[in-house]
């Protein structure tokens, strides 16, 4: 039995998801504090480690003088700081702060306080229903990012049916 799916559905699914995330994002969204691309910045230093400012506009989408303003910030903040390239000592690397991980994992809690709270106004099996289908869909949204961003450590795959 043929379970692929036609594009029109795939189109659907992808919709869907867009959906979701979007408006989960505005459910989060703190609309007082850090922007998100602030945010973005920092959990990306915080999972990847001291980067250079020009990668961390291009990461970012954003142009470097905007990301040079945003790292100023940061740094006065004390959520950031620039440090010395070890490889290059002329080059210096923008790093999270210590601050600026206790602020994040602020940012966490509340986010997840403030989802908690959503789901525990729908009922019992809706939280279960819901629940369930976090389980499946995260691993296979992940692996399908990462796939999109680390192509190379992925074998190909057939575009042909398969024979299993």
């Amino acid at each position: 039995m043929d379970h692929s799916n036609t594009p029109e559905e795939r189109r659907q699914t992808a919709r869907a998801l867009a959906d979701v995330a979007a408006g989960v994002i505005r459910a989060v969204t703190d609309r007082h504090g850090m922007s998100m691309t602030a945010a973005s910045t920092l959990a990306r230093l915080e999972r990847d480690g001291p980067a250079r400012l020009t990668a961390l506009a291009t990461a970012e989408g954003v142009a470097q003088p905007s990301m040079t303003q945003l790292v100023q910030r940061l740094e006065r903040q004390e959520l950031a700081q620039r440090i010395a390239d070890p490889a290059d000592g002329r080059v210096s690397l923008v790093a999270i702060t210590d601050t600026g991980r206790d602020h994040l994992a602020e940012r966490r809690r509340t986010r997840e306080a403030h989802l908690a709270g959503l789901l525990a106004a729908l009922p019992d099996e809706e939280q279960q229903a819901l629940a369930a289908a976090m389980r499946t869909a995260l691993p296979l949204v992940r692996r399908m990012l990462q796939e999109e961003t680390e192509p190379h450590l992925f074998p190909e795959r057939p575009t042909t049916g398969s024979t299993h």
